[in-house]
């Protein structure tokens, strides 16, 4: 993974980092133990008051970039971070979703048949989601501005079943087809990379024989294991929605185009969400047993300037039955 031990002292590593830039600690650091593909941390019993005071410098810095909530990401068995941040930060448990994750091989995966993909631009994408999802939770208002990032790859339409021409997004919006699905990628290679340590060499030889045999015989569909002992790069799919039963089409084809470009290929669901079994995914590098916690800030609960006047805490009492569409 890429790290910056810059300074030493975890609050004056965050404070002068730039606003794009991650600082993680390296998996041997006494300060965090392990780090996850988003924002979780393992914390020794230790050290949990440099910890709080780290969280409380974040949770200033979020303030001042005018942010009004702020969330954490780890596993439900991380419990010295959870009694960190809900026992002694008052965050609240919020949602239990799910990041599966899927390898890019040599070979592509099977789209179905009959299945016609439409790239989409920036514009008909925002236009869709907007007309489509704009009333389910996390719903980003500048998601044009999302679509239209140089790290966002592209908002790719699948529609299933023969005989259906595309006839641009206001037809597709009028009269949908029976089964289609839709999706965006996100480039996080351009902001970090990953690397597993630690595994052996017989894992590491292993894992190479697969993907020296996939290369050569593409034919057999080997479930190869990318080189994730070096720095890799990660694509996470987002804005995933879809109708009717064959609706897996989209992910399948964000896979086939990471090729070349990213080892992996995450999207995260929420636990309830229709999507999430015929989402393809590999369970050993998948999570299933994430949780998050959100905390509304300071100056939003007084009702300050940035906040809302009736102090009313969104994170507290939202729905729990309403599907989460970002991450």
């Amino acid at each position: 993974m890429t790290a910056a031990t810059a300074f030493g002292d975890p609050s004056r590593a965050i404070r002068h980092s730039l606003h794009y830039l991650i600082f993680a600690y390296p998996w041997n650091h006494p300060y965090l133990q392990k780090f996850r593909l988003r924002t979780g941390s393992k914390i020794l019993g230790g050290w949990m008051g440099i910890a709080l005071q780290l969280v409380q410098q974040l949770e200033q810095w979020f303030e001042l970039m005018g942010a009004e909530y702020a969330y954490m990401v780890t596993d439900k068995s991380n419990e010295a971070s959870l009694r960190l941040f809900t026992g002694c930060c008052g965050y609240s448990k919020l949602r239990t979703p799910s990041l599966l994750v899927h390898p890019v091989h040599s070979h592509r995966l099977k789209a179905p048949r009959r299945a016609t993909v439409v790239r989409l631009g920036a514009r008909d994408a925002e236009r869709l989601y907007r007309s489509r999802f704009a009333h389910v939770e996390f719903f980003p208002a500048d998601i044009g501005d999302v679509l239209d990032n140089t790290l966002s790859h592209g908002t790719f339409l699948a529609i299933v079943g023969g005989g259906y021409e595309w006839g641009g997004v206001d037809r597709f919006l009028a009269s949908p087809p029976a089964s289609w699905a839709v999706a965006s990628v996100w480039d996080c290679g351009g902001v970090f990379r990953l690397e597993v340590r630690g595994a052996s060499c017989l894992r590491r030889g292993a894992a190479a024989a697969t993907r020296a045999l996939d290369r050569v015989a593409k034919w057999l569909r080997v479930p190869s294991v990318p080189d994730f002992f070096r720095p890799f790069a990660v694509w996470f799919v987002y804005g995933l929605a879809g109708s009717g039963p064959r609706r897996r089409a989209g992910r399948g084809g964000c896979v086939n185009m990471a090729r070349g470009r990213a080892a992996a290929v995450a999207v995260e669901v929420a636990a309830m969400d229709p999507l999430r079994g015929r989402i393809p995914h590999w369970r050993r590098l998948s999570c299933t047993e994430d949780l998050w916690c959100m905390k509304r800030l300071g100056a939003a609960a007084a009702g300050g300037s940035g906040g809302h006047a009736d102090a009313w805490d969104w994170a507290r009492f939202c729905d729990p039955s309403v599907l989460f569409w970002f991450w």
